[in-house]
């Protein structure tokens, strides 16, 4: 499988978790980066709002509450 090397914005506390972590852990989240990047461009098209519950789901499961989203849109 050939490879190649692309740029995304992430915010602050994702970008100092991949610095931090160890070279096979950023391996590791590379692979499953790259896999669900293909998984969401190859898929079927969803609606957005769909695509949208999803990624708010699996936020909310990961602790990510209105509260704390709140939060962090208002912060400057």
């Amino acid at each position: 499988m050939s490879t190649a090397i692309i740029s995304i914005e992430v915010d602050a506390e994702a970008a100092r978790a991949f610095s931090a972590a160890s070279v096979p852990e950023r391996r590791k989240l590379e692979l499953l980066l790259a896999l669900r990047l293909k998984q969401l461009t190859t898929s079927p098209a969803r609606p957005l709002s769909a695509v949208m519950d999803e990624i708010g789901a699996d936020a909310e499961a990961n602790g990510l509450s209105l509260l704390v989203l709140d939060s962090l849109l208002h912060d400057e």
